[in-house]
């Protein structure tokens, strides 16, 4: 066994000339361990919202989604739909039209995006799963369905019992000038809704689907689309799919995966993980600070051992090395303590959803803490706490050759 080694571990573990050593060393263990316990719990908790976050936009947006560079909409027969939809993984590929309409629901009036779809949009669609009330229908032979976000379903009134009462759509016409009249100015037209999805606020309280027959009615549109929206096979190659929609669509059109379609989202929530993780990584840091204050105390006790050694032939590199490798010891086994516990409440509380969120009723899409191990984050932790005992275990062992290498037997 390596000298120096052999050396901290007696030291870590033998009794202290003062008991007050033995206590300051056991509190800069409990420190380190609360420390890393709190950095691998938290962010467990943050890694679990963001699972759920993405979920639910995952099953609004689309794998991949053509826009038109220029302009709003496009004719989709100037896209290759054809060689599209035969590349391997693609399992769906829908025809979109967007647009802001106001809508009136008995007396009340709300501005929301109108979503027209084609069939194709509810086959392998996960939306149908986020259904609230009523059903996911869009068409029924030649009449049109509505599904309405719950945020706009609420500001509405929407009652799904209600069958006499229809949804009003108001959207401007193309290229119509200033009227007097306002009927004259709009574009009208009433569908029934039929069903109320609830994913996430942003999109309840501003889509409402439509069928894209409709839409287009509506828009006074004939093969305009504003995207496309494809979906693709589970363990589908997103990049290389992408790469090949790109090259068949074309210079004019840019072709976005989900985490460009909400680019700023995902980095707002990376971004609040980090921060929390340097915020909680230096409280780490300062309770480190008990490191330099049980090692200070170590040294002054184990004077004549270091008389002792140096009288063996120690040199001041290896007796340097003795204390600092207690310091690590003192850092990692509060480390290793603090990973267990962390990953021990983390699967307790996946498990068996022990901490509950405040107020959460049965409407929340989560009753409990949400929680994600990830077994970078639990690398990254210890290497922290790693670089951190370092940093403060020097600071004592750096004033040894000024105070005691002088010391004489």
């Amino acid at each position: 066994m390596n000298f120096s080694l052999f050396i901290a571990r007696r030291y870590l573990f033998a009794r202290k000339s003062h008991h007050i050593i033995n206590i300051i060393s056991g509190v800069s263990v409990a420190g380190v361990t609360i420390g890393t316990m709190a950095l691998i719990v938290v962010l467990s908790v943050f890694n679990g919202f963001e699972n759920i976050v993405v979920s639910l936009f995952n099953s609004f947006d689309p794998d991949l989604k053509i826009t038109v560079n220029e302009g709003k909409t496009f004719d989709n027969n100037s896209l290759p739909s054809g060689e599209i939809k035969k590349i391997p993984g693609v399992v769906r590929y829908t025809e979109v039209v967007e647009e802001n309409a106001l809508l009136r629901y008995g007396e009340k009036q709300y501005i929301a995006t109108i979503k027209g779809v084609d069939d194709g949009f509810i086959n392998k669609n996960p939306i149908d799963s986020m259904i609230a009330e009523g059903d996911f229908v869009l068409t029924r032979g030649e009449n049109n369905f509505a599904v309405v976000g719950y945020g706009v379903a609420y500001f509405l009134g929407i009652n799904l019992n209600n069958v006499n009462e229809f949804l009003t759509l108001y959207v401007p016409k193309r290229g119509n000038r200033f009227s007097v009249n306002p009927e004259e100015a709009f574009n009208t037209q009433m569908i029934y809704p039929s069903g109320i999805f609830s994913i996430q606020q942003d999109f309840d309280s501003r889509y409402i689907i439509v069928p894209l027959r409709f839409a287009r009615g509506l828009l006074d549109y004939k093969n305009e689309v504003t995207s496309v929206e494809i979906g693709l096979a589970k363990g589908a190659n997103l990049d290389k799919i992408q790469s090949e929609v790109k090259k068949l669509s074309g210079s004019k059109f840019t072709v976005k995966n989900r985490f460009q379609q909400q680019e700023v989202l995902y980095k707002i929530m990376k971004s609040e993980k980090w921060a929390v993780f340097l915020i909680l990584a230096f409280i780490l840091l300062i309770a480190t600070f008990n490191v330099i204050g049980s090692l200070s105390m170590l040294i002054l006790d184990k004077t004549e051992d270091i008389a002792v050694l140096r009288s063996m032939g120690a040199d001041n590199k290896l007796i340097r090395k003795i204390f600092l490798t207690e310091g690590l010891f003192i850092s990692l086994g509060g480390a290793v303590l603090g990973l267990l516990l962390g990953f021990i409440i983390c699967f307790i509380q996946q498990k068996f959803g022990i901490v509950r969120l405040q107020s959460a009723d049965s409407s929340f899409v989560i009753q409990a803490y949400p929680v994600r191990m990830k077994i970078l984050d639990f690398i990254y932790v210890l290497l922290t706490v790693f670089a951190i005992g370092i940093a403060t275990a020097w600071y004592p062992v750096r004033q040894i050759s000024k105070k005691h290498f002088k010391v004489k037997l």
